[in-house]
């Protein structure tokens, strides 16, 4: 599929808003790999055709059972399972 010569390049707000997810969602895709998009400087640019390309590839029908793996919700999972060690300072009262 060719993009149009005229079609603009977008930055980082427009595509949250294109997609409806937050904008941390978008920077944690584009660290995946998986969201096309170029970096000019120090940010990132986008076409919006490649954008909705990179959409609709995630719903083929093979893709499906994974799709909510591959793209997580915008909030943060955390794994509840494992707690944080904390480190104690040893000597003195103990």
């Amino acid at each position: 599929m060719e993009m149009k010569a005229s079609e603009r390049w977008v930055g980082v707000d427009d595509v949250p808003a294109r997609l409806g997810v937050a904008k941390d969602s978008v920077y944690r895709w584009i660290g995946e790999g998986g969201l096309p998009a170029h970096r000019v400087g120090r940010f990132f640019r986008f076409k919006l055709s490649k954008i909705d390309e990179w959409v609709r590839q995630d719903n083929e029908p093979e893709n499906t059972s994974n799709s909510f793996q591959s793209r997580p919700s915008s909030k943060a999972q955390t794994n509840r399972s494992a707690p944080k060690k904390r480190s104690r300072k040893r000597g003195g009262n103990e």
